[in-house]
């Protein structure tokens, strides 16, 4: 995949290739065992140089050399094997080398010294890349024109991850030229082709710019069914350059890939430019030479001289540095003075008087007003979206007022980002929109996971947007798609999740998920399998026919194991059973033998462990005694000192003693819980000595008989079995068996030890919190379980997580532990375990939520602002790491110069500014200043002023720093404020005067706030006795400064003096009048004219901005009498009134006098009344409706129209008509919202009349379909079409229909009369 240009384009018709090299490695051809060198010179000195090999950098080392000196740069590769042969490439800024490397047999070599021809000069047609040629420069234009172009066909490697077999490369192109970007999918496991869409920057869809420029192909090759798609760029542009992307999909698989494309400025033939021939090297040393043959060969062909003027006066203003550089202007000054002049001759719009601005951006979702004002408030525009007509719609809204047309935007999406244009005849202005989205947010942070080597570890988090873009980094490294052979990553709606199937050592670290609004951190903590034994096997001593049952509990639940006697594997059996719950393995034998005895081991699977213990079987002996046998116990080891019995707490304890005597003796269970003070108590009073079947148990001195229950004597001929269910604390002590019978009595004393897990720890301390650690401290359980405890074990967790995370393996034996590896501004718990020879207690409850934070670094940029006899004012700037928790504060502190002084605080406590004025310092001392930044962990290291301050005040003559804007007359309306702000300089503190006319400022109306840095002059509401000249005086000691403002206090001007009419004649009357008595202090803009019929008293403008004061007033109708008033302009606006005619002036008809008759006068005064009210009304959104009435009155009564309430008169989109009292509203494209209660209200003198309707607007319902026809006709739900006009006269004796009315599911035909 690669970028090619167009074929069979003149090798003459672009210029030489623009790359950064100006010597370029060749291919090479070595033989084995010997060195191969590669050499390449760049343009400049200081250029970073990278060599690559397969797409991968190459660092120095025994195989490769890398040396670089001056613009010169070599590569050799030592000890040429088959394996270094291949594709490498050097590289440059945006210039990319490719070439080859061959490695042959010692007798086959051809000698390194011919090399094969430069990239610029291979014939080698489009496509075609001879393996002797090394490949053209990646993105230089190649002799054809155009980018080069990567090797193609089933030869060139293949990407192995993702949908791209090869994907497009970065290229080069001038101006003018042609360029190819191509990309090539594999096609042999798709059911259907792929959806290919190619990008410029981030969004803009290269699919909508198809036309002059720019082409979209695609092909399929069914022999190696692989699609080709290429992006065809054509007389390429400057704009052109920038980022594209390429994205592929099919129905389950996505893939994108970026590439860039860099545009140069075509160049031609022409003068030579000497100025680059001069033009020092970057290495800054004098010692330019000139190459007189460098020069002949530029005259032949280098380009003409570029027009510098036209290339500034296009350019932004911050590329006029670079563009000087670039063209050898030295005198920067002068080219902006001659610039600005170039620019003001730039010539005026006709058709606008205010154009777009250059870009606007809106929040997705929200809405923009693209806004231009015209010249000509009736010329008609047109909005272009990407070149297209936008058409008013429910998003698109078009407004007219004045000369203003606005073009408003609502609910803008990511399809809105677009070039708009408005179009005025053939004048147009362009702006660009830029939707910006908002920004992703984290809903559900990642957790903290720890997991064993081989796991499987799954990271999920939560945004606040289905289908955002995120990133995924470890460490702060991202984690890209060419890694998926270790990370899996996966999309759920708002979850994303990264897998890694089976985590190694190298796999712990930091991850993080980031997104446009934020990021979530996680640390992934990985330990080698460890397996800890909590409860081992024992030894035990069993009877014939008993049950023997070995027990051992591990740390892992999920290891299996191997139960050994004698060394050799277990099989179990009917008798012989083996059990795995949870992380118990148990062993149980039934009916033992003394063929069970035996050393019994459990070996974990995959753990170099050995768990072992030792089977004992008791064979009771007894000899044949003549009757009358005194009773006895017998054990393996009895005694008079007590053996000790050990049982786990919640286990059963089951005590088989053996017994002989004749006759049967009585077996009495004494328990001692404290030796020495127990009495064992004997048979109960009324028990007879025959009583040998019943059974006696003393408990805490009493006697009890217990044969059922969780501690229960059974007791047989030859044996008494002491049972305990479920051993718990309070079974713990000497327990003292007694047999006796006639004969006499034995005793033998059991001491039973009932041990259990640890209690839980109380909850630990934190303290010495730090950046990324803290120190833990605990204590001890407050019982031990019978056992002592052998370690404890740390946990912790994010404070809103619930997933508890282990921090040791091993056991700690301290009392306290130093956590680290927690990251900086998340708070944290901690809980511990304590662990004995039983197993792990209960978790300790959670310490107090803590944050991790380091304190901050120090602040920056210390400066000191203004010194003063006693005084220093200092101010810095915050420092670059604050810490998680933000800053609480700064402290100042100082000290004289010297180092026996101490350091003083400035200010007790601490200070939230960035600025500090320190005081009472001693006049003329040197003082050493130092700030700290404070947060949760404390203080920061101290930010130093370089040199010791000497406080004196120093002598600054005053100036005054008088804006621009207020150099020229400043002009104010009345009423408006006056705030007149003037900065200044000068120590010590300056004395301010105010004057005008000379005259010091008096009066509570002016007001003067003065500060050290700069004067106010503040007029609440300015009026005409405000206007002068005011000046503003500076001294300080005998130096002063002055400066003088003007200030101007317009107002509207009074209406025009002794208007009359001076000549009636025909159709025309002149009209004179005299100026205004006041200006309004202002130059007058000129007159308005206007005109009004005695009849109906509606005035119409005849002139607008009339400069004279005399007029003829025309086209004037005969018989009509007409009254006349004129209107006085200044900046302010028009007069307030109007200057008028008394009398009208009536217009006669010429050469006939006719005398009215004269009649009685009548009065047809009548208040208004509606003839034809209103009507309800329901409509289809999006077609123009009329609501229609019918009024009379006289005179004629002023009409009013209200939509719930409200005046729709400034509304643009209502238009309003009244003719013959026939009242028409016309609402433009209706849409739900428009939907209400319509009044209309007419008004005269003699009354007040108003109805009202509703009107419904309906959307179209699923199913019906509304047409227009291009006769004015709509049809809906399939009914006939109504005429929207009547072409026919209306049949005599009845009046025209002006209204029609559409239903749901009917027609319906309304005749509104006149």
């Amino acid at each position: 995949m690669g970028c090619r240009g167009k074929p069979g384009t003149p090798a003459n018709s672009i210029g030489p290739s623009v790359s950064a090299f100006s010597k370029k490695p060749r291919s090479a051809e070595v033989a084995a065992g010997s060195p191969a060198v590669f050499e390449a010179e760049t343009e400049r000195a200081g250029l970073k140089v990278r060599w690559q090999r397969a797409g991968s950098d190459i660092s120095a080392s025994e195989k490769y050399g890398l040396a670089a000196e001056g613009t010169r740069h070599t590569l050799t590769v030592r000890d040429a094997g088959p394996a270094d042969q291949g594709s490498y490439a050097v590289i440059a800024g945006s210039s990319k080398v490719k070439f080859d490397l061959k490695v042959v047999d010692a007798g086959k070599a051809e000698p390194v010294s011919a090399p094969a021809p430069a990239p610029t000069e291979a014939p080698a047609a489009l496509g075609e890349a001879p393996t002797s040629a090394p490949e053209v420069e990646a993105g230089a234009p190649s002799p054809e024109g155009s980018s080069s172009a990567a090797p193609e066909g089933p030869s060139a490697p293949g990407d192995p991850i993702g949908l791209f077999v090869m994907r497009p490369q970065d290229g080069e192109v001038t101006v003018g030229g042609n360029i190819t970007f191509s990309a090539r999918v594999a096609g042999a496991s798709l059911l259907k082709p792929p959806v290919v869409k190619w990008f410029k920057g981030k969004w803009v869809d290269l699919s909508s710019k198809v036309g002059q420029h720019l082409q979209l192909r695609d092909s399929y090759d069914r022999t190696s069914k692989v699609y080709l798609f290429e992006l065809y760029i054509m007389d390429a542009q400057a704009s052109f350059a920038g980022g594209y992307r390429c994205e592929v999909s099919t129905k389950d698989k996505f893939d994108s890939c970026n590439f860039n494309l860099t545009v140069h400025e075509a160049v031609g033939p022409g003068d030579v430019d000497l100025r680059s021939t001069f033009r020092r090297t970057d290495s800054h040393e004098d010692t330019a030479t000139l190459d007189f043959s460098s020069l002949l060969r530029k005259r032949l062909e280098a380009p003409a001289e570029e027009d510098v003027w036209e290339i500034l006066r296009q350019a932004p203003p911050s590329e006029y540095e670079r563009i000087a550089f670039q063209h050898g202007v030295t005198d920067l000054r002068g080219m902006l003075k001659r610039l600005k002049g170039i620019k003001r001759d730039e010539k005026k719009s006709t058709a606008f008087q205010k154009k777009l601005q250059p870009a606007y951006q809106v929040s997705k979702g929200h809405k923009i007003r693209l806004m231009v004002e015209l010249a000509d408030p009736d010329a008609e525009v047109k909005w272009l979206k990407n070149g297209q007509e936008i058409q008013m719609s429910g998003r698109y809204i078009f407004e007219s007022i004045g000369a203003k047309r606005t073009l408003t935007i609502s609910q803008c999406s990511l399809a809105d980002d677009a070039a708009y244009q408005c179009v005025v005849g053939e004048e147009k202005c362009s702006t660009e929109l830029f939707v910006k989205e908002p920004p992703v947010l984290i809903t559900r942070p990642l957790e903290d996971q720890l997991v064993m080597v081989g796991q499987r570890v799954e990271f999920e988090c939560e945004v606040s947007e289905e289908g955002a873009q995120v990133k995924w980094l470890k460490d702060g490294v991202e984690l890209t798609r060419e890694e998926t052979f270790k990370y899996r990553f996966k999309k759920d709606g708002q979850k994303h999740h990264l897998i890694i199937n089976e985590a190694t050592l190298e796999d712990a670290g930091h991850y993080a998920l980031r997104t446009s609004g934020g990021q979530a951190l996680a640390e992934l903590i990985v330990q080698e399998k460890k397996l800890e034994v909590y409860q081992s096997i024992a030894d035990l001593t069993v009877g014939s026919k008993d049950q023997a049952v070995f027990k051992c509990e591990v740390s892992d639940e999920n290891v299996r194991g191997v139960w050994l006697k004698n060394g050799k594997e277990l099989v179990p059996d009917s008798r012989i059973k083996v059990s795995h719950i949870g992380r118990v393995h148990k062993l149980t034998i039934d009916d033992v033998t003394p063929a069970d005895e035996a050393d019994y081991s459990f070996v974990p699977e995959g753990f170099a462990c050995n768990l072992s213990a030792k089977l004992h079987f008791m064979e009771v002996k007894i000899d044949f005694v003549p009757r009358q046998e005194p009773p006895k116990i017998h054990l393996d080891c009895p005694g008079r000192v007590p053996d000790t019995i050990v049982v786990v707490a919640g286990n059963k304890l089951r005590l088989d003693v053996p017994i002989s005597g004749d006759p049967a003796p009585t077996v009495i269970w004494q328990k001692t819980i404290t030796k020495g003070n127990k009495v064992a108590a004997g048979p109960a009073p009324d028990a007879s000595e025959e009583s040998g079947a019943g059974d006696e148990w003393v408990f805490d001195k009493k006697l009890l008989c217990e044969t059922e229950g969780r501690v229960r004597v059974e007791t047989t001929k030859d044996r008494s079995i002491f049972t305990v269910e479920g051993a718990e604390q309070e079974d713990e002590g000497v327990y003292v068996v007694t047999v006796k019978n006639p004969v006499g009595e034995d005793q033998v004393s059991l001491t039973v030890k009932v041990i259990d897990v640890p209690d839980a720890p109380a909850a630990p301390e934190i303290s010495k919190v730090g950046e990324d650690s803290c120190t833990v401290r605990w204590e001890p359980p407050a019982y031990d379980g019978g056992q002592p405890v052998l370690g404890y074990i740390l946990e912790r967790k994010k404070k809103k997580s619930y997933r508890w995370m282990r921090l040791n393996f091993d056991l700690l034996r301290e009392l306290s532990h130093e956590a680290r590896r927690m990251i900086e501004g998340v708070i944290y718990e901690m809980r511990v375990y304590a662990v004995n020879a039983v197993g792990m207690s209960r978790p300790s409850p959670a310490s107090q939520p803590f944050m991790p934070i380091g304190p901050p670094s120090e602040p920056t940029h210390l400066a000191v602002e203004d010194v003063s006899d006693t005084t220093v004012s200092l101010k810095w700037r915050p420092p670059e790491r604050a810490g998680a928790g933000g800053l609480d504060g700064y402290s100042v502190e100082y000290r004289r110069e010297g180092s026996g002084s101490a350091w003083v605080s400035a200010l007790p406590g601490l200070i939230e500014r960035t600025s500090l004025l320190v005081k009472d310092l001693p006049t003329g001392a040197r003082v050493l200043f130092r700030v700290r930044a404070h947060n949760m962990a404390g203080a920061g290291p101290p930010a130093t002023t370089k040199e010791p301050v000497t406080v004196q005040e120093l002598l600054q003559r005053p100036r005054l720093q008088l804006p621009r804007h207020l150099r020229q007359t400043i002009q104010k309306k009345v009423g408006e404020p006056v705030n007149l702000l003037i900065p200044f300089q000068g120590k010590p503190r300056p004395q301010v005067t105010w004057t005008k006319e000379g005259q010091p400022l008096a009066g509570e109306e002016v007001s003067i706030r003065n500060s050290p840095t700069d004067t106010i002059l503040f007029i609440r509401a300015a009026r005409r006795a405000h206007s002068g000249i005011y000046q503003v005086t500076l001294r300080v000691e005998n130096m002063e400064d002055k400066a003088q403002l003007v200030l101007q206090v317009v107002d509207r001007p009074s209406p025009p003096q002794d208007i009359q009419v001076a000549e009636a004649w025909g159709f025309n009357v002149a009209l004179e009048w005299k100026p205004p008595q006041d200006d309004g202090n202002t130059e007058l803009w000129g007159y308005t004219v206007q005109k009004a019929d005695e009849k109906t008293m509606e005035w119409f403008t005849v002139l607008e901005h009339y400069r004279r004061t005399h007029c003829v007033v025309s086209e004037l109708i005969i018989g009509n009498g007409y009254y006349f008033r004129v209107f006085s302009h200044n900046t302010v606006g028009p007069s307030e009134r109007a200057a008028a005619t008394k009398e009208p002036v009536f217009i006669p008809r010429p050469g006939i006098t006719y005398e009215l008759p004269k009649y009685k006068a009548l009065d047809f005064s009548e208040a208004p009344s509606f003839t034809r009210p209103l009507v309800n009304r329901s409509v289809i959104a999006g077609y123009n409706t009329t609501l229609c009435c019918a009024v009379r009155g006289s005179p004629k009564p002023k009409i009013s129209w209200f939509k719930n309430g409200l005046d729709l008169s400034k509304d643009a989109r209502f238009r309003m008509f009244s003719k013959q009292g026939v009242l028409t509203l016309e609402i433009r494209k209706p849409c739900p919202f428009d939907g209400g209660v319509y009044t209309c209200r007419a008004t005269n003198l003699e009354g007040e009349a108003q109805c009202e309707c509703r009107l419904e607007v309906r959307a179209v319902l699923h199913g019906e379909r509304v047409l227009s026809g291009q006769d004015g006709t709509r049809k809906v739900c399939g009914g006939q079409a109504l005429p929207c006009s009547p072409s026919q006269p209306p049949p005599s004796g009845r009046k025209p229909v002006t209204d029609f009315l559409l239903g749901e599911g009917s027609q319906q035909l309304s005749e509104v009369l006149g």
